[in-house]
């Protein structure tokens, strides 16, 4: 190519925008935007953006980005805390958060057909006329394509499952453009390798998802919630281990250690409520149902000491509590104003979440660094938010370590390095530790064999 010839990046942007118009964008503010999600990650900027529409635009620009080996980094609401929408290779932003179409609903069967941009609160309000919901609740506002590639969970999950769980098929555009189904609106099926599940999780990196078949739920008939607070975190931990082992049908149970819950006070104004250990529970069902389950629930915790235990029934006083919950990371940020966050994800099994919880809160204390700690606990997941300071290289360096200590510790007592954020950039250190290094081999040939061009969101879950 001699000096004058066009780069590729440059010969994609000008064929994509006659397909699309202005909807190809080279603006330096739209570029900004799309070059990282909610993370600590250094931003890097993508070449342009294109607002996709339709599977055909998906495929066209795919075609040629596969052409001329551009990246393409899938980019949906932009919440993701892991990198997974940093450009790190610049090329093509492809921002799907237009293609918003529910396209069909099957109450009969419980299942729907959307478009990747949908958002949860955009298809449970379309939903709510028929009596159906969808649970998978990651908290912020997320589209559900985003949340199919990052494998996402959230504060529904001890009861209704993942989106793992939830999706029953997909379409997908490969990296040279062809388009595949996977799965079907059959509850189950035994024919063929699962595809469906080899792309949810894979954070763009095997295929770009431009519909989404979802499992709906009915609306229960009732719904209560309940907050109780606890004079340790030790106890908060052992009333939520017994409770499960139980088995009692929780659909949600929530842990925020003191430090969460005075931010959560004070920034959504929680009144009445002590900045100690809290649970936040949530309980679905028939309206008998519900109140056995809550004094069930009620039982247990006052053995450990629980104090405060509140019913919440009404529509008002649950979605206070719950908007409380979902503005957690956002509650950290306000507390120590001037820092970012790195968020911990890790997951263990539920007979070692005292183990690790109690482990992570030492580590918090000899790190110095102010770390909320927040949990989907029912099912082992917790997070911390440790706050570092911008332009503090030294606590960064910090929070680092303690991130890689609370790591450590639930690889060592059989969990994962995430249990619902993904990998990413921020996590690709753990995944051979985790996996070993033939589990790795494996999914690099995959990816190989699927994107030999490396071109669908490179850097992401592998260093190269």
């Amino acid at each position: 190519m001699n000096e004058l010839s066009p780069n590729p990046a440059a010969i994609v942007i000008a064929t994509a925008r006659a397909l699309i118009g202005d909807r190809l964008s080279t603006n330096d503010a739209i570029r900004q935007q799309h070059g990282r999600g909610e993370d600590t990650t250094t931003p890097t900027l993508p070449d342009a953006v294109a607002f996709v529409e339709t599977t055909e635009e998906v495929v066209e620009i795919v075609k040629l980005c596969h052409q001329h080996g551009v990246a393409i980094t899938p980019f949906g609401a932009g919440t993701s805390l892991e990198g997974h929408v940093n450009p790190v290779r610049a090329g093509l932003s492809l921002d799907l958060s237009r293609m918003t179409a529910v396209l069909e609903v099957n109450a009969e069967d419980m299942d729907c057909l959307i478009e990747p941009g949908v958002t949860r609160q955009q298809l449970n309000e379309y939903l709510r006329d028929q009596g159906l919901f969808f649970p998978v609740d990651p908290g912020s506002v997320c589209t559900i394509g985003g949340m199919c590639a990052t494998r996402a969970s959230g504060t529904n999950a001890v009861r209704y499952g993942t989106i793992r769980e939830n999706v029953l098929g997909l379409e997908v555009v490969l990296a040279d453009g062809r388009v595949i189904q996977t799965g079907g609106r059959t509850r189950k099926a035994a024919n063929g390798y699962d595809l469906t599940r080899l792309f949810i999780g894979s954070e763009g990196t095997l295929g770009i998802i431009t519909k989404v078949r979802l499992r709906l739920h009915g609306i229960p008939e009732a719904m209560t919630s309940a907050v109780c607070q606890f004079p340790s975190l030790e106890a908060a931990v052992n009333s939520v281990i017994t409770t499960m082992q139980a088995g009692v049908p929780v659909a949600r149970i929530e842990l925020l250690d003191e430090v969460q819950m005075a931010a959560c006070i004070s920034y959504s104004k929680l009144e009445g409520y002590k900045p100690v250990p809290t649970l936040f529970l949530e309980f679905h069902g028939t309206e008998a149902g519900v109140v056995e389950q809550a004094e069930l629930v009620e039982g247990i915790t006052s053995e450990y000491g629980a104090e405060g235990f509140a019913w919440a029934r009404d529509a008002e006083s649950r979605n206070k509590l719950w908007k409380a919950r979902h503005d957690a990371f956002w509650a950290c940020l306000a507390a120590q104003p001037g820092s970012r966050g790195i968020a911990t994800d890790v997951c263990v099994p539920i007979s070692r979440l005292a183990d690790a919880l109690l482990g992570c809160k030492r580590d918090i204390e000899e790190s110095g660094l102010m770390a909320p700690i927040v949990g989907h606990v029912g099912d082992g997941n917790f997070h911390t938010v440790i706050l570092v300071e911008d332009g503090n290289p030294q606590a960064l360096e910090r929070a680092w370590e303690l991130d890689k200590k609370i790591v450590k510790r639930a690889l060592d007592l059989g969990g994962t390095c995430s249990g619902e954020h993904g990998i990413g950039l921020g996590k690709r250190e753990f995944l051979e530790a985790e996996h070993g290094v033939e589990a790795m081999a494996v999914m690099r040939s995959l990816k190989v064999a699927m994107d030999p061009k490396g071109i669908l969101n490179p850097g992401k879950i592998f260093r190269n």
